[in-house]
């Protein structure tokens, strides 16, 4: 069974920082965009960052540019968002999603270019 396992979310203070990671079982991640996306409560479900398939391209949301850090290690069929300076907005469930893709230098933000999808991971950023 392909699917797609999000961790690391949890209750961080603002100003802090978190690493989420999104593994894959069931396949292989070398031939897939990987974007992770954000659902805040009572929000759409936006784009924050998406990583080419050799991780030779990545970009990020305006609104999380400078603060999110998309990589990956298709060794170990992984992908990582790390987190910093987190801001009260920026509580919402995290998911990941891989959509197949040969461009070297190319990730979607498009929803509908990704195929699988993780159940999510919840970030809450509090006092």
């Amino acid at each position: 069974q392909s699917q797609l396992v999000e961790s690391g979310g949890g209750l961080v203070q603002p100003g802090g920082s978190l690493s989420l990671s999104c593994e894959a079982s069931g396949f292989t991640l070398d031939y897939y965009a990987i974007g992770w996306f954000r659902q805040a409560p009572g929000k759409e479900r936006e784009a924050v960052s998406c990583i080419s398939s050799e991780g030779l391209y990545t970009t990020s949301a305006h609104s999380v540019k400078g603060r999110y850090t998309i990589s990956r290690d298709n060794a170990k069929n992984t992908v990582y968002l790390q987190i910093h300076g987190l801001k009260p907005d920026d509580t919402a469930i995290y998911y990941c999603a891989a959509g197949t893709s040969s461009a070297r230098y190319y990730c979607s933000d498009n929803q509908a270019q990704y195929d699988y999808w993780g159940q999510g991971t919840q970030v809450t950023v509090s006092a």
